[in-house]
């Protein structure tokens, strides 16, 4: 079940949600609930005020905070700026971890999350650096609540147009992950 942000400033307490869902099966039963949107929007207001608390809320939420936001699902989230080698993103995602990306145009606007890898893009026969990054990530966009194919050469090109802006600036990632 993917849920949409509750406002223009809760892109980002809305991906750490999503992202608490995927990471901790405890903090997911809340979506099997009847009111799971209800939950979802009140959850994005909490994340925020504990995500930012220094930093204006309405001016969105930082890396360090969504990093904060993610580790208190028990791993710890640590971020990075992005740049064009993507193994450690290919590597936490492939491994089941979801990655929270900000991206923009010419400034950080919008947080997204990389759910899984798309095995069906990928070559079938021996899966290997090459052939992942090659595949396509799903990725959850909080403003429709969609789930959109990126591609790893998108991500490093600056191409992510379907997600509203087309370049990634930080990454926010389990903190042991190979590439580091």
């Amino acid at each position: 079940m993917w849920l949409r942000q509750r406002d223009g400033v809760t892109c980002g307490p809305s991906v750490a949600v999503m992202a608490g869902t995927l990471i901790n099966a405890d903090y997911r039963r809340a979506l099997q609930r009847a009111d799971a949107q209800m939950w979802f929007e009140a959850e994005q207001g909490r994340v925020h005020r504990a995500a930012n608390t220094v930093w204006p809320r309405a001016l969105g939420t930082t890396p360090a905070g969504m990093a904060r936001a993610l580790s208190a699902h028990g791993t710890r989230y640590r971020w990075r700026p992005a740049r064009r080698s993507l193994s450690d993103v290919s590597d936490a995602v492939a491994a089941g971890w979801p990655v929270a990306m900000l991206i923009g145009a010419a400034v950080p606007r919008h947080w997204v999350l990389l759910t899984e890898i798309d095995r069906g893009t990928i070559d079938r026969g021996t899966i290997d650096r090459g052939t992942i990054d090659r595949g396509t990530l799903r990725c959850y966009e909080p403003s429709s609540g969609h789930l959109i194919g990126v591609s790893f050469d998108d991500i490093r090109t600056g191409r992510l147009n379907e997600l509203g802006f087309p370049r990634a600036f930080a990454f926010v990632l389990p903190a042991a992950t190979r590439g580091q």
